[in-house]
């Protein structure tokens, strides 16, 4: 496991005193491998914030450009920034923030045929797609490589979050078994954006550090026009057509 440098200990010292992490939690943090799947809304902010918590490595994996669209809540991109690749963008701030993350920006779209490619020995993956097809791609890939999936999606006002681990939850086809068909635009507002993907980069990180208290069988559900706060509990669907196959019955982080 790599030690942790002086430079470091002043960097985190914030996270470090945290009795949770501590120096060991963070050479776990600097130890793990993390895929992005998209740098918008979501991916933008949970980018930022795993590079800023010194997870020491992150795959970013976008096929988009940058829009003026998307500067409302997409925080890594700037004005000048537009018609960029979005993990050009990225990756330019990500390792401003941070020069002691790696990071690796792939500018493909993922595919069933690319997927296990593209995730390397990542070990664990977050989802910051906007569309049914490719999170269905990332719930077959975390299944067949049994690594964790810590899913969010909003909608306007609305958001939710989970966290998926092969063998010991069900998965995103138990939720979502049809294909619901694609929507032009969903509403996507900046701070709801910051909520979901910053629940889901705590998840990253307490899955890292192995703490409990995840959201593993818990779909958290946000209204956030009247604040409430529902949770979900989940279930398996006994016939899932991705899960019940008998892949992915352990989980290493």
């Amino acid at each position: 496991m790599k030690t942790i440098s002086s430079e470091e200990r002043t960097r985190y010292d914030r996270q470090i005193i945290i009795p949770e992490i501590g120096e060991d939690g963070q050479k776990k943090l600097k130890n793990a491998r993390v895929f992005i799947a998209g740098v918008g809304g979501l991916g933008s902010i949970s980018a930022y914030y795993m590079a800023a918590a010194g997870i020491g490595f992150l795959k970013i994996v976008d096929m988009d450009h940058v829009g003026l669209s998307n500067l409302n809540r997409q925080i890594l991109h700037r004005t000048g920034d537009i018609s960029k690749p979005k993990t050009e963008s990225a990756v330019e701030k990500l390792r401003d923030l941070n020069p002691l993350c790696q990071i690796q920006a792939v500018q493909k779209e993922i595919r069933d045929e690319n997927i296990m490619e593209l995730l390397g020995d990542c070990r664990i993956i977050l989802d910051a797609t906007d569309n049914m097809e490719t999170r269905k791609i990332l719930n077959r890939a975390h299944i067949s490589k049994g690594i964790p999936f810590i899913y969010g999606g909003i909608d306007g006002f609305n958001g939710m979050v989970t966290t998926f681990v092969p063998g010991q939850t069900p998965c995103f086809e138990c939720l979502f078994p049809q294909n619901s068909p694609p929507k032009n635009k969903v509403g996507a507002l900046g701070p709801m954006a910051g909520l979901i993907s910053s629940l889901q980069s705590l998840e990253v990180i307490k899955i890292i550090l192995g703490m409990d208290g995840t959201l593993k069988n818990r779909l958290l559900y946000i209204q956030s026009d009247d604040m409430i706060f529902r949770e979900i509990q989940l279930k398996k669907t006994p016939d899932c057509k991705i899960c019940s196959l008998g892949k992915g019955d352990s989980c290493d982080e």
